[in-house]
């Protein structure tokens, strides 16, 4: 995959719920999802994203129908699972650089160790400092 112009993205959970869910995002993450090329989801992100459309759906936040349609995307999306684990020393290494929380910090470190064997990845977040830090080390999209 390396060498050619195939582009390889790894998804934030804050990407993939501005593709689920409309917000001042959404805009975006959708130009993304129909974007030819590789889409990456880790166990975190889909862990994180069925998290929060359970607590919409339990505090009526969403009807029903919606958080069943939102997982049914979920579910079918441009998105390829991947089980990624990042290093220790990786995660030691961006703590100290980046001041960023826990999940974050792990998508970081994640995205990273991917990207040793797919120079051509990209992480798509939109949480702020995760865009800092990902532009930063050589992960923006």
């Amino acid at each position: 995959m390396s060498g050619d112009a195939h582009v390889v993205t790894y998804w934030d959970t804050s990407a993939v719920l501005s593709a689920l869910f409309r917000d001042e995002h959404s805009e975006r993450a959708l130009a993304h999802s129909r974007a030819a090329g590789t889409h990456l989801l880790s166990s975190l992100a889909w862990a994180e994203a069925h998290a929060v459309i359970a607590r919409l759906e339990r505090e009526r936040a969403v009807a029903t129908v919606l958080a069943d349609a939102a997982r049914e995307v979920l579910e079918t999306g441009p998105w390829r699972r991947v089980n990624v684990v990042p290093g220790w020393n990786a995660v030691r290494s961006l703590a100290k650089a980046w001041p960023l929380r826990g999940a974050d910090l792990w998508h970081l470190a994640a995205a990273k160790e991917l990207k040793a064997d797919l120079p051509e990845l990209s992480l798509l977040a939109f949480d702020a400092r995760l865009t800092v830090a990902a532009r930063c080390e050589g992960l923006s999209p």
